[in-house]
């Protein structure tokens, strides 16, 4: 049975909620950017590595949120949500999917972290735990 007075991600507004998520998971000790992060581009799209200093965070709130929308979610999904078009010179632009292997350990560190768990479902990917459930719906219930 749900309870009609929990506050969902759906009732406040996006972009704050974005930024309060990526605070709090600051504090999960299992959340934590890799040292390579400021070397790396995140797609064949981009020319140059994040820039931004709690980028790891800030992609960890965007993969949290983007599986409480969907439901179930996979590293191909989401690296197709995480692309965009890569120039070509005097050829015309081409969308190509970003990079997996920093989306995997964003998965992978949420999943240590028990906010998530794999599918044992028909559909392949990951999905929130209750615990996730949880998290993300205090941090809405704050907002409001």
């Amino acid at each position: 049975m749900i309870d009609k007075n929990i506050t969902t991600i759906y009732e406040v507004d996006a972009q704050k909620y974005h930024k309060k998520l990526a605070e709090e998971l600051k504090n999960i000790p299992e959340i934590k950017a890799p040292e390579w992060i400021n070397f790396v581009k995140s797609g064949v799209s981009k020319e140059r590595p994040p820039q931004e200093e709690d980028f790891w965070h800030k992609r960890a709130a965007s993969v949290l949120r983007q599986i409480y929308v969907r439901g179930v979610v996979g590293v191909s999904r989401l690296r197709t949500k995480y692309g965009g078009k890569k120039e070509r010179g005097s050829r015309p632009a081409e969308f190509r999917k970003g990079g997996g292997k920093n989306i995997r350990l964003v998965l992978q560190q949420l999943e240590k972290a028990g906010i998530l768990e794999k599918s044992l479902g028909k559909k392949k990917g990951r999905q929130l735990t209750r615990k996730g459930l949880d998290f993300m719906n205090k941090i809405a219930e704050g907002m409001k």
